[in-house]
């Protein structure tokens, strides 16, 4: 009987799953483009202040700077990044994130329409539409069949039967 219980824990410790830790292998064949890191300045200071500045080898520039003057001691941050798209075109996007949340600005971010944007007829029709029974509403002369956005669904039924 032990020799059954024996081989039944060898069988579940085999069966059991092999992990590995190692690394991944590195394929010889894939060459990776080392970038260097040309300048990366740090200045943390005691109060929470700090300053970044770092560039790299392939244009990427970060400049930034914070301090904990936000509402609770948050971190409020202001500063500009920049670096050259895949496409070619060079992107440059200036900061600030504070207690009114990240506020990036740059030429190639959208932009809304100006405001007063056109508003379209079919609009316009009913805005004035909406005026004039306001108008006839204050004069008393909208009766109850007019009155289109006062509707009140009738009152549910309190017996069970056939839908009228």
């Amino acid at each position: 009987m032990k020799f059954v219980i024996l081989a039944a824990l060898a069988s579940v410790a085999l069966a059991a799953p092999q992990y590995s830790y190692d690394a991944p292998a590195r394929d010889s064949s894939e060459e990776r483009e080392f970038i260097p890191i040309l300048r990366d300045e740090r200045v943390h200071e005691e109060d929470g202040t700090y300053n970044l500045d770092v560039e790299t080898g392939n244009g990427i520039v970060v400049s930034q700077s914070g301090s904990p003057d936000g509402p609770d001691g948050s971190v409020v941050k202001a500063g500009e990044y920049s670096y050259t798209a895949p496409d070619g075109t060079p992107v440059h996007v200036k900061f600030v994130a504070d207690g009114n949340g990240y506020q990036p600005q740059s030429d190639l971010l959208p932009v809304a329409p100006a405001f007063p944007h056109p508003i379209p007829q079919f609009v316009l029709d009913q805005i004035a539409f909406a005026a004039e029974e306001d108008a006839k509403r204050a004069r008393g002369e909208l009766d109850s069949s007019e009155e289109s956005y006062n509707y009140a669904p009738p009152a549910p039924s309190s017996s069970y039967g056939a839908p009228q």
